[in-house]
Parts: C-alpha cells; sequence; structure tokens
C-alpha cells in the first residue's frame, strides 16, 4: 500500500476538485457544456414522441402571410378569428404568443377623430353616424370586446436592456412582494417589459411572460415559472394557461399560485428550499432559479399545426379544434420566434409553451431539486474515494475493468433516477472524475512506476529470474539493496581441471565454451528461483530465499544442483560433437544465517550474501573433489529438504573452523530413489558406523560390497584407500572420525 500512497493522494486531489464544482464553491464551463449534452441525450432518448391532440397550435405561417398580410393583422381580423375559435369552433382555451403593445389605427379611426374634434365637430348629422360606426373602426375595442369573458391568456415579454422601457400593460403579479424573504433565490434581473395594451390587458382571462431561460450554450431548456420584477413576481404563459383552464374546468376564478419549499432542517447556505409551485392539485417541479424543465414530447410537430388563415376561412373541420387547447404563434422565419432547444435549432417557441403546458397535465415535468447539489457531492465523494483507493492496488487491465464498472454503475443509477423517479442527476462529473482518475492513475503508472520498475528490473534483474523480477516489481518497496540477516541457501560451482580445458582451445573457442557452459547452468539456476550473485571466471555462486522470500530455499538449492549436473551431462554430449573436451563440476549447497544486501566498497558494491554459512559452502564446493562427489551440502540443507534423499558422506572439519559439521550428497527426491538405492544406502550407513568406531574389517567387508553394487564409485575406493592408511598409522585414541581439511 506504501507505494500506491502517491496515486491515491492525486486520486483525492482530483475527487476535491470535482466535489468543488459540485458544490458550486467555482464552476468548470466544460463539465457545465458536457451535463447539458448529457442531458439533451438522455431527453432526446427517453421522449414519448407521437403528437398530443389537446393542444393546437394556431400557426401565423408564411401561408397566413401570404393570404391575409403582413403581421400584426388588423386587430378586428383577430377579434374574428376569436369569436370563431370560441363560438364555432368551441376550443377550451386561447393562449397568445404575441404582444399587442401598439394601438391599431389601420382602420382610419385616428384622422376620423381629429375630423370629429375640429372641422366636423359642428356637424351633428356627422356627429351622430360617426358615433354609430366609431365602435365598427375601433379594432383594439373589437379586440378587447371578443376576448372579454372568454379563456384567453396574452403574453408579454420581460427585457434587461441598460435603456429598458415598460411599454403598455402587464398582468398582475400571482405573488406579492415578500413572498420569498430571507431566500437567496436566483432571480433573473429584468429591468423592463413589453406588454399588451391596458384595454386588451383588462379583459384577458390572464397573461404570462415567455421569456425562456437561455443556458450558456443559448439552448432552451427551461423555462422559468415566475419571475420577479420590482419586487413582485409574475407567472409565465404556459403557467397562466394552465391555471385558466383549471378556472374553466371549476367554473370560478383563477386558482392560487404556493411556492413549495423544503422543510426548514434542510436549509443551509446557498440552499433556498424552494422545490415546487401548487397550482389546485397540480404540483409544477422548479429548480433554484424557478425554473421548469421543458418535457419536449419529440422534433417540432409534436402537437397539431393548424394555419390560422385557415381558421380565418373556416378551412378547418370543427372536430380538429373543438375542446382543445389553442396556442397563437408563429413558425414563419421572418418572425424571429425559433429557438434552439435539446430536439432541433430551428424550433418553434410556441411549441415549447405547449410542451410545457402538456407536462404540468400529464405530471410529467423532470425534477431538478436544489437537493440534488447534495446528491451529487455524496456520490463524487463515495465513488471517487471507493475508485482512488482501489484502481492505484490493480494492475492496468482490472484497473480498466474498475472503472469501466464504475462508470456503467453511475450511468445506470442516474439513468434509473430519471426514469423512476423522473429526477435530473447532474452525470458530467462523476464521468469525467473517472476518466481522469483512470488517465491519471495509467499516466502515473506508465511515465512514473513503470521508470521505476526499469530501474529496478535493471537493478535486480542481473540477479534474479524475470518473473521474480515482475514480482518484486509490483511491490518494490518491500524489496531494498539494504542489508539484512536472513536464513538462506548458497551454492558454489566450479569447474574441475579449467586450466588444462582452456590450454587446450583457442581463444575463440575458450570464450564461446565458457559462455555456452555459464549460460546452460545459469538458466538452471533461475529456472529453481535461485538470485545468481557473480560469476568467478568458470565458478557460480547463487543463492535462494532473496531478495524474494523463499520458504523453500533449501530445496530449491539442492534440487538445482541436481539439475546441472544432469545439464553437464547433456552438455558434454554438446561439447564432444563440437570437438571440445568434457568437463565435470563440484558444487556446495549450505544453509544458515547469513547477512544479504548490497556490499562493496563507494565505487563498486554488488547485491550478495556473506557469514561463515556462506565460507562452508564454498569450502564444500572445494572439498566434493576429495570424496569424488559431484554435490556437498551441509546439515542444515539436509534438514530443511525433508523431501530428498541424502547419503551422509562424513564429518570434516574445514579449514578456519573449529567445529566439525556433516556434509552429504543429495541423491534424488523421495519419489524417485529406487529400492537398489535404499539398500546401497542402508549398506553405507553400516559401512560409516563401523569405521567411525575404528572396525576396520567391518568397514572394509561393507566397502567391498558397495563397491560390487557400484564398481567406479570414487567415494568407497577413498575410504577403502583411508582404512588401509588407518591399518598402517592407527588414528590417536581421541580421534572421533572426523576429517580435518588444512585447505580451502
Amino acid at each position: 500500500m506504501k507505494q500506491h500512497v502517491v496515486r491515491i493522494a492525486l486520486g483525492l486531489a482530483i475527487v476535491l476538485f470535482f466535489v468543488g464544482h459540485a458544490a458550486r464553491f467555482y464552476s468548470i464551463g466544460l463539465i457545465g457544456q458536457l451535463d447539458s449534452i448529457i442531458y439533451d441525450a438522455r431527453l432526446r432518448l427517453t421522449m414519448p414522441r407521437g403528437i398530443d391532440p389537446r393542444i393546437v397550435i394556431l400557426d401565423i405561417d408564411e401561408k397566413s402571410l401570404q393570404e391575409v398580410g403582413h403581421w400584426p393583422w388588423p386587430r378586428n381580423i383577430v377579434a374574428e378569428i376569436v369569436d370563431k375559435l370560441f363560438d364555432k369552433y368551441k376550443v377550451a382555451e386561447v393562449g397568445f404568443d404575441v404582444v399587442w403593445a401598439e394601438a391599431d389605427y389601420s382602420s382610419g379611426i385616428r384622422a376620423l377623430d381629429q375630423l370629429a374634434d375640429t372641422q366636423l365637430r359642428q356637424d351633428g348629422e356627422f356627429q351622430r353616424v360617426y358615433r354609430e360606426l366609431r365602435p365598427t373602426l375601433d379594432y383594439d375595442g373589437l379586440f378587447a370586446r371578443a376576448i372579454k369573458g372568454r379563456p384567453v391568456v396574452l403574453g408579454y415579454y420581460f427585457n434587461s436592456d441598460a435603456d429598458a422601457k415598460r411599454i403598455a400593460a402587464i398582468s398582475d403579479p400571482v405573488l406579492p412582494k415578500g413572498t420569498f424573504a430571507g431566500r437567496n433565490i436566483d432571480f433573473p434581473l429584468w429591468l423592463g417589459y413589453g406588454g399588451n395594451l391596458p384595454e386588451l390587458q383588462r379583459n384577458a382571462a390572464a397573461a404570462g411572460h415567455f421569456n425562456p431561460m437561455l443556458d450558456s450554450d443559448g439552448v432552451v431548456r427551461r423555462v422559468p415559472m415566475i419571475v420577479e420584477f420590482d419586487g413582485a413576481y409574475y407567472e409565465s404563459l404556459s403557467l397562466a394557461m394552465v391555471r385558466t383552464l383549471i378556472a374553466q374546468q371549476n367554473g370560478g376564478k383563477l386558482p392560487t399560485v404556493r411556492p413549495g419549499f423544503a422543510p426548514g432542517s434542510m436549509l443551509h447556505r446557498g440552499y433556498t428550499g424552494l422545490e415546487w409551485l401548487s397550482v389546485g392539485s397540480l404540483t409544477i417541479p422548479v429548480d433554484d432559479t424557478a425554473s421548469t424543465l421543458v418535457p419536449y414530447r419529440g422534433d417540432k410537430g409534436s402537437f397539431p399545426y393548424v394555419s390560422l388563415a385557415d381558421v380565418l376561412h373556416d378551412h378547418v373541420k370543427p372536430e380538429q379544434l373543438e375542446g382543445r387547447i389553442a396556442l397563437v404563434g408563429t413558425t414563419a422565419p421572418g418572425l424571429l420566434d425559433l429557438r434552439s432547444t435539446p430536439v432541433g435549432n430551428a424550433y418553434p417557441g410556441v411549441e415549447v409553451h405547449a410542451n410545457l403546458i402538456a407536462g404540468m397535465l400529464d405530471h410529467s415535468l423532470k425534477q431538478k431539486p436544489p437537493y440534488m447539489l447534495g446528491a451529487e457531492v455524496v456520490l463524487l465523494v463515495l465513488g471517487g474515494v471507493a475508485l482512488s483507493v482501489v484502481i492505484p492496488l490493480l494492475s492496468a487491465l482490472w484497473a480498466t475493468v474498475a472503472a469501466a464498472m464504475g462508470a456503467a454503475l453511475i450511468v445506470g443509477l442516474d439513468f434509473g433516477i430519471w426514469v423512476q423517479a423522473g429526477m435530473v442527476l447532474p452525470l458530467a462529473a462523476s464521468l469525467l472524475m473517472i476518466v481522469t482518475l483512470y488517465t491519471v492513475n495509467m499516466a502515473y503508472g506508465y511515465f512514473v512506476e513503470s521508470r521505476s520498475k526499469r530501474q529496478f528490473t535493471e537493478l535486480f534483474g542481473q540477479y534474479v529470474p524475470p518473473e521474480l523480477v515482475d514480482r518484486m516489481a509490483e511491490d518494490p518497496e518491500k524489496y531494498t539493496m539494504g542489508g539484512r540477516e536472513e536464513v538462506l541457501t548458497v551454492m558454489f560451482s566450479d569447474v574441475r581441471g579449467f586450466t588444462t580445458i582452456s590450454e587446450s582451445l583457442s581463444a575463440k573457442d575458450l570464450s564461446s565454451y565458457i559462455n555456452d557452459y555459464l549460460t546452460a547452468m545459469s538458466l538452471v539456476i533461475r529456472g529453481n528461483r535461485g538470485t545468481l550473485d557473480k560469476y568467478i571466471g568458470d565458478a557460480i555462486m547463487a543463492f535462494w530465499g532473496a531478495p524474494v522470500e523463499d520458504a523453500d530455499h533449501a530445496r530449491h538449492g539442492v534440487l538445482t544442483a541436481l539439475e546441472m549436473q544432469r545439464r553437464a551431462v547433456a552438455l558434454n554430449e554438446e561439447f564432444r560433437a563440437k570437438g571440445w573436451p568434457e568437463f565435470h563440476i563440484g558444487i556446495g549447497v549450505n544453509s544458515g544465517l547469513m547477512r544479504v544486501g548490497d556490499m562493496g566498497s563507494k565505487l563498486r558494491k554488488a547485491y550478495t550474501v556473506m557469514g561463515d554459512p556462506v565460507n562452508l559452502g564454498s569450502r564444500l564446493e572445494g572439498i566434493t573433489k576429495e570424496y569424488g562427489i559431484g554435490i556437498l551440502v551441509g546439515e542444515e540443507t539436509r534438514r530443511a529438504a525433508r523431501d530428498i534423499v541424502f547419503r551422509e558422506v562424513d564429518r570434516v572439519r574445514v579449514k578456519g573452523k573449529d567445529e566439525a559439521v556433516a556434509i552429504f550428497e543429495p541423491i534424488g527426491l523421495v519419489s524417485d530413489v529406487d529400492r537398489t538405492m535404499h539398500d546401497e544406502l542402508k549398506l553405507w550407513n553400516q559401512c560409516l558406523r563401523h569405521y567411525r568406531a575404528r572396525d576396520w574389517d567391518q568397514a572394509e567387508v561393507a566397502l567391498l560390497n558397495l563397491q560390487r553394487m557400484r564398481p567406479r564409485s570414487e567415494l568407497y575406493a577413498k575410504f577403502v584407500e583411508r582404512i588401509e592408511g588407518f591399518r598402517r598409522n592407527p588414528p590417536d585414541p581421541g580421534w572421533d572420525g572426523v576429517t580435518q581439511f588444512e585447505t580451502k
């Protein structure tokens, strides 16, 4: 875990960075843009599509402009359309996504009024006729009388220009000043408005603004249900139409708009608590700007469109409009009411209102309450901390799997909340956090840890088998070059009579000879988890148990020695084929408490072992030739390698040591040694007992039998020679059966 502290710390810093954005301590534009893209994709994926016949768009389209004339039309025509909509077509209500801010003098009424007040003031007949005629020329009055007492909702707009003016009239606020006192709701700042003629406004059932909430990319995803102006609060066109419809259905006055707040215990700094608006039995979810997400049901044309000219000219079947909610708006490009939305870049603004009305009636509005901010923070913290800790501990493949699973889990959770709960949980920060965590960890692993592993491999690769280096590199801090004491096994091997061999070969052949020999033996050592210490000419030194721990170090050392002898036999066949001389090797193996580490001088160091057991291992290799045996091991090695059959060879006292030690020859694994060899070993052990008891005759008889079993054994011949010598020169009375060696 220690070697991953830096990566974990980096991961936690990344998590903190994204949490800061989610908690709104600062804003990262890229995350916001990506959240918008994800929101749009989710919306398009889950839209119900199809056409909603309850709401009809009465379109001021190109056809209408060609047949009736440029917009705005004279108000008497609009009044005629209103009368037809209610009297002939029996619509449920009408909403105007247009503004009637200027008086209509197209009838000539202004000129006639001036004549009546000046030149023709004294003309009684003119005054009488004009009084009768004037109401038919007052197009604004005609329009006002047409909408009076009918469920007609007018539209208006707010603006925030520096020179904004207050044009005409707007409706009364739906919520009075002070409604949101003490709550820091992020209402847009409006400085002026463009309303309708006061006469029209007075006679309309209601009116609402049609200002959308433009996101940073200019896309309409939300519409403020209520906005603040001069301290009071005004409703949107869609909300005004829904309230008017409820009033029509209930036969009463417009229902009250009531703000819905979260319990006081949930409030904290920056959280206003405003989560919904109640209108009668409807609950309209809003966000922290009092805006509602537009529930787009599909692409342009999700509601029936009827040309307004066809209504005027009676080209519409009554059943197309009867009982419907009628919205008057325009799709004509020249009238500039096309919006950029998640479902289209030239989407009619009037259809935005239609989608909102349908969503309110269907209770299908998505919610993005302010407390989702807290949910996002919790998700970032839990997921981020988990991945920050887990990814550094895994390999590249499993880290990829973990990151992919984390992303899939978060996407699944987010989509489930969207579909099942109708809530919008921001997703971009979580996905970007996972990608960043994964990328940083992979980059760190490649540029930092890979470099460390390469250095580690360069450091230990010359000593340790590649598979062990890979294992060590996974946790490099566990393995150091520093000195420490460990119970290990050491091995020395040497080619017998190498000087004679070298004299028989050319320099080129000698180089190839020694290279082939050392390569073959080194591969055997590495294949048995050995650490290759050094080459000393033709001699090899290796050890087991460090730097990688090996509980079976003694066993591996002995099996390596046996395999080296077998490899020597095969290698000699290759050498003979090349015309090179044969070789024989002696191997000494010993175990014990040694000091291992990077040792040497300031000029040059090597990873090696030192200590008495190491010296004894070297001595054992040296005296193999005294017994004609290929391998000798010490007592500690023999005790540790329990599944190997050994022959006790002698008890010796090597140069530099006062203590006598038993030495053994490994025969092979218990499973590989046959009954004949066991019988031979049994007879040999009897011989040793007679030998150490100075019973030369019995020892010699045993040796003669052993020689018949193995005539070419140098060991048996050596002991026959010793017995003959002891007969001629008996050992001292205090002789303990130990052979003393005075040379290395």
